[in-house]
């Protein structure tokens, strides 16, 4: 009599807690397993291609919620399919990948951890921009889908990628033939906690989230003299500040003026010593735009201002400066505009209009490297963005305290709690929308 109570007991909880709401059921499952998990992974970053103890227990807490994994794909990426009958085949990506970074947030749970990099060189790392929100959000919504598979209807895939902050892992994961091996998904989703919105909210952009980006390199040839002897040489530092200087003039003269587009020299690397002009100055260069026809106009633009700020200088045909171009851009990431109306009206109707972050402006180009899964070929995709920091802090700053710390910043943090729990509660609608019950 006494185990048939408890049986009963035990049975009215659980359908209570399935009949609870959504948002609870994921309140809920942070207390019990995720806020932990969050704390874990946190604790233990890992540089791009290097995730391989992220990666195993990713695909540990993917398998334990019932889905096929696959590891290894791209070298440290983890594939997990749940198949649940007939429906479109979605996809939700989450990235892994820590940076080489000094944690100095101040948090009880900071990471302390060290690791060998890619030029041998032991360097603290930090989960300096979100991920491990990512990943955990991910394992959240594994379990959350699974135990709603009476809700939904189709194949589930979910990707942790390697390597996002080196621009590389999305790239691999794609030369490992992920859509040969695990079918090519009608729809794809992701996400990015953010330190500018505020926790709790959500924003989805009808348009470019993240920017697309190039690397370019300017070689500049000079004749090297003595820095007494100026008209003895041609000298390649006065050409390159020229240049650098010339090369602003594109955005701001030749872009429409609400067209993005940037053109950032991040690196002037030229000469030895006080007294010799040298024959030689290297430029690196970021340019980043929103679409491909601006790319292509800012290309040539660069050739165009280089060689000729070259001719300008009297150097000969044969010493212009050199324009290169790295191998492959970055594509910049679109949300598929009738995808991403349809998510937000889900949204809307699931969370309340409140919901939306209003206030929030983009304001700079960052890149990610999540559309080369949905450029070649298109695969229609929603990338929106989670808050992580507290609406005090932002008063607080506001009212001259402390800054809000930026991605990439030994000081970053993010409000765990409702950026998971967000997190995991948008993707899930999504994905309930996109997959309806037969």
């Amino acid at each position: 009599m006494k185990k048939t109570l408890i049986a009963t007991l035990l049975t009215l909880g659980s359908l209570s807690a399935a009949a609870a709401p959504l948002s609870d059921q994921i309140q809920q499952d942070y207390q019990q397993h995720l806020g932990a998990l969050f704390t874990h992974f946190h604790q233990h970053p890992e540089l791009s291609h290097m995730e391989t103890q992220t990666a195993k227990r990713l695909a540990k807490e993917l398998r334990a919620a019932g889905f096929e994994i696959t590891e290894g794909v791209g070298k440290t990426g983890v594939v997990a399919m749940l198949k649940n009958g007939p429906g479109p085949l979605v996809m939700m990506r989450a990235d892994m990948d820590g940076l080489p970074v000094e944690e100095k947030s101040g948090l009880p749970y900071a990471s302390k951890a060290k690791q060998t990099d890619w030029d041998g060189n032991e360097v603290h790392v930090m989960h300096a921009c979100g991920h491990d929100v990512h990943i955990t959000s991910l394992v959240g919504t594994a379990r959350r889908m699974a135990a709603m598979k009476d809700k939904w209807s189709g194949t589930l895939m979910l990707v942790g990628q390697p390597a996002e902050e080196r621009v590389g892992g999305a790239k691999g994961m794609m030369e490992d033939n992920i859509w040969g091996r695990f079918g090519q998904p009608d729809y794809a989703l992701a996400f990015h906690v953010s330190s500018e919105i505020e926790a709790g909210k959500i924003v989805a952009v009808e348009g470019s989230p993240y920017s697309g980006v190039d690397s370019v390199d300017i070689i500049i040839h000079g004749v090297g003299a003595h820095g007494a002897s100026p008209h003895r040489g041609k000298d390649p530092i006065v050409l390159g500040s020229q240049i650098v200087l010339a090369l602003q003039t594109i955005v701001s003269r030749e872009i429409a003026p609400k067209e993005p587009a940037l053109i950032t020299v991040g690196a002037f690397h030229s000469g030895t010593k006080h007294n010799i002009i040298s024959d030689k100055a290297h430029l690196q260069l970021t340019v980043r735009n929103d679409n491909w026809e601006t790319r292509e106009y800012l290309m040539a633009a660069i050739k165009r201002v280089a060689e000729n700020m070259g001719r300008a200088a009297g150097l000969p045909e044969d010493k212009l400066p050199e324009v290169r171009i790295s191998d492959e851009p970055t594509p910049p990431t679109v949300n598929d505009i009738p995808l991403t109306k349809r998510l937000k009206k889900a949204w809307t109707a699931s969370m309340g209009q409140p919901v939306f972050d209003e206030n929030y402006k983009r304001l700079g180009m960052g890149a990610e490297d999540f559309p080369f899964f949905t450029t070649e070929p298109y695969i229609p995709s929603t990338y929106f963005a989670v808050g992580g920091t507290p609406a005090a802090d932002f008063a607080a700053e506001k009212a001259g305290g402390p800054a809000v710390p930026s991605h990439h910043s030994p000081l970053f943090k993010i409000s765990p709690q409702p950026a998971v729990t967000k997190g995991v509660e948008a993707t899930v609608i999504a994905l309930l929308d996109l997959m309806p019950a037969k």
